[in-house]
């Protein structure tokens, strides 16, 4: 199992069998999805479910979150500043009206795109972003939230504003959810800043967001029970903090709990369940190494801070991540999805209680860089895909094959 959990990728475990069947030259529309797929003739094998991938869209510039609206309509943000719909199969040639300026450089851009959990009554969007200063030499990340009125945002406000301004172009995080009980989390990157053995790094103190998880009400407010509100000096918004550049939050359909992935360096990247208060480490512990070869840390655990459920070494470089809930795909609920950049594949992490106790490998090397992982309201598996060129930019789901496994029921 050590080894299993060092190099994942060579799990015996891992399967990835593609096999060529008949084409049939058709699209299909699923039942309730109201997004139309171009069908494939390639399947996928899993050790569960045979699948096809079937592009949704296409066209996209470098497409960075995924979302769905009540009436059917997907949503997705470009990473260069706009927002997207896909409304009856078609990818709609005006983007959305009302979207902030961004820092569109590097990692930096249009990032999450959010509904409120009560959009069907209050129309509420959020976006979060890489905001720049007024010359644009500093950038932080940001989330505003705006009302969605036809195809434009109106009434738009800033409700928060990361304690994190850097002239890189690195690190910045972005991704959101909303809880059981309807708070926002949005995760903060630590903007690429070098550990220095002469200070503390800006992941390891309260007195900024640089890698953390903050906690807001919807309005942007800061609740009254977050961890670190009466600590002098502390940002009260905090949540968690040692965190290096996170890139997936997802809430367990069981628990409520918060999960996260993140980047590690080279090597230590990480699935981590986010307590309250909590510091994860970065950079005082870490599977990682330096991108010279040096070593950031002798410690992969420190007690009194919390260790990963999974560690990947070496990188996959983490994307999007989501529970998986759906009907489509039996075998498949309750396990745990994460796209991966660099290694260009989407990992199934199988859970007993709140242990990763196994992954799967698939599409290795298929797709290209998985950016965003969603279960739609249909109950299939949507994956955006974001060619490093802007080549490949697509939305696809994952369809399973008829009769290929009989239900777990």
């Amino acid at each position: 199992m050590e080894l299993e959990r060092l190099y994942p990728a060579v799990s015996p475990l891992t399967l990835l069998t593609t096999a060529l069947v008949v084409a049939t030259p058709l699209c299909g529309q699923a039942s309730g999805s109201g997004v139309a797929a171009t069908n494939t003739s390639t399947v996928h094998a899993s050790a569960r479910h045979d699948f096809r991938v079937m592009t949704v869209a296409e066209g996209f510039d470098h497409p960075w979150s995924i979302a769905w609206l009540p009436n059917g309509d997907m949503l997705v943000t470009e990473r260069a500043g706009r927002l997207r719909i896909v409304r009856d199969g078609k990818l709609l040639a005006k983007p959305v009206a009302g979207v902030p300026r961004v820092r569109a450089r590097g990692q930096g851009g249009l990032l999450e795109v959010l509904p409120h959990p009560d959009f069907a009554t209050n129309r509420f969007l959020y976006l979060s972003f890489a905001k720049p200063n007024d010359d644009e030499s500093l950038a932080t990340t940001a989330v505003v939230r705006g009302r969605l009125d036809g195809d434009r945002l109106v009434d738009v406000l800033e409700i928060f504003e990361a304690k994190a301004w850097a002239s890189g172009n690195v690190h910045f995080a972005g991704r959101m959810v909303f809880d059981r009980e309807g708070y926002l989390y949005l995760a903060v990157g630590d903007r690429g800043e070098a550990p220095n053995l002469m200070a503390e790094h800006p992941a390891q103190s309260l007195a900024q967001h640089q890698g953390t998880i903050v906690r807001l009400r919807d309005d942007g407010q800061v609740p009254a029970d977050n961890p670190f509100i009466e600590k002098t000096g502390a940002m009260p918004e905090v949540w968690s903090y040692g965190h290096r550049n996170p890139q997936g939050l997802a809430v367990h359909p069981q628990t409520g709990d918060v999960w996260e992935d993140e980047h590690g360096p080279r090597g230590g990247d990480e699935v981590n369940l986010i307590r309250k208060g909590s510091n994860y480490g970065w950079p005082v512990v870490s599977s990682g190494i330096n991108y010279d070869g040096s070593l950031y840390s002798l410690e992969a655990h420190r007690q009194g801070m919390m260790s990963p459920l999974w560690t990947w070494v070496p990188s996959i470089a983490t994307s999007g991540m989501a529970f998986y809930t759906g009907d489509e795909f039996p075998w498949w609920q309750g396990s745990i999805f994460v796209g991966g950049l660099v290694g260009e594949r989407l990992i199934r992490l199988t859970l007993e209680g709140e242990r990763v106790v196994s992954a799967e490998t698939l599409l290795a090397d298929v797709l290209g860089r998985i950016r965003d992982v969603r279960q739609g309201p249909d109950g299939f598996l949507y994956l955006a895909i974001d060619d490093r060129r802007g080549q490949l930019t697509r939305v696809v789901r994952l369809e399973p094959v008829a009769g290929d496994v009989e239900s777990p029921r």
